[in-house]
C-alpha cells in the first residue's frame, strides 16, 4: 500500500476508481471512511492528481460542498459493490455498467492535448467531472479486462482491492498487510519455542 504525503489515502491501483473504492480501510479492527469531510475529497483528488490519475483535472480549480461529498460517496459505494462482487467471482451487471455510462453522460469528455498527452476533459461540474473521470476508468478497466484480475487481501481485516495479472499477490502491500502477517506468524513461532 502506498500512502500520500498526508499518510492517508491508499494508492494500490493508479487507477482512480479503484482508489476511489480504497477511500475506506481497516485500521486496528475498525473500519475508516477517509471521505469524511469536502476538503478530504479535495485532498483526494490532488493525490490523484500529483500521482497523474486524473491529469484533466490539474488545471481546474473546485470547491467541493457537503452534497458533493456525498454524491462522490454515494458513487463509491456502487462501485465498491460490483468491484467486490466481481473480486468474488461475480459477473458485472449490465444496469452498472448503464449507470458509468451515464456518469459520464453527465459531464461528456473532451480531449486536450496535455503535457505531451492526449487526456479526456469531462466538460461539466466538478463532481459531475470527478465521476466521469471515475466511471470512465472503470469502463475502461473493465474494457481491458482487467476486472477479471481483482482481487481482495489476504488480510481478512483488510478491505483493500488491488488488479493482480500475476496470480501471485495476496496482499494489497507486503509493505502493510504482508508483512503485518509476517511478523504475527514469527511472533506466534517465537511465542510457541518458548512455551516448551
Amino acid at each position: 500500500m502506498t500512502l500520500n504525503n498526508t499518510g492517508s489515502f491508499p494508492l494500490v491501483s493508479g487507477h482512480p476508481s479503484l482508489d476511489l473504492v480504497n477511500t475506506q480501510l481497516v485500521r486496528r479492527g475498525i473500519r475508516h471512511d477517509l471521505l469524511v469531510r469536502p476538503d478530504d475529497l479535495t485532498a483526494w483528488l490532488d493525490v490523484l492528481n500529483m500521482k497523474e490519475s486524473l491529469p484533466s483535472l490539474k488545471h481546474e480549480p473546485s470547491v467541493i460542498t457537503e452534497e458533493a461529498l456525498n454524491k462522490v460517496k454515494h458513487f463509491r459505494g456502487v462501485v465498491r459493490d460490483m468491484y467486490e462482487r466481481l473480486a468474488d467471482g461475480q459477473e458485472v451487471t449490465r444496469s452498472w455498467i448503464r449507470l458509468m455510462e451515464e456518469c459520464i453522460a453527465n459531464a461528456p469528455l473532451s480531449y486536450h492535448f496535455i503535457d505531451g498527452r492526449l487526456v479526456p476533459v469531462p466538460l461539466g461540474s466538478d463532481v459531475d467531472a470527478v465521476l466521469s473521470l471515475v466511471a470512465l476508468d472503470a469502463l475502461q478497466l473493465l474494457g481491458a479486462g482487467e476486472l477479471a484480475y481483482l482481487h481482495r487481501c489476504s488480510n481478512p481485516e483488510c478491505v483493500l482491492l488491488y488488479v493482480d495479472r500475476s496470480g501471485r499477490r495476496k496482499w494489497c502491500s507486503m509493505k502493510i498487510c504482508g508483512n503485518r502477517i509476517k511478523v504475527a506468524r514469527n511472533q506466534a513461532k517465537k511465542d510457541h519455542h518458548q512455551g516448551m
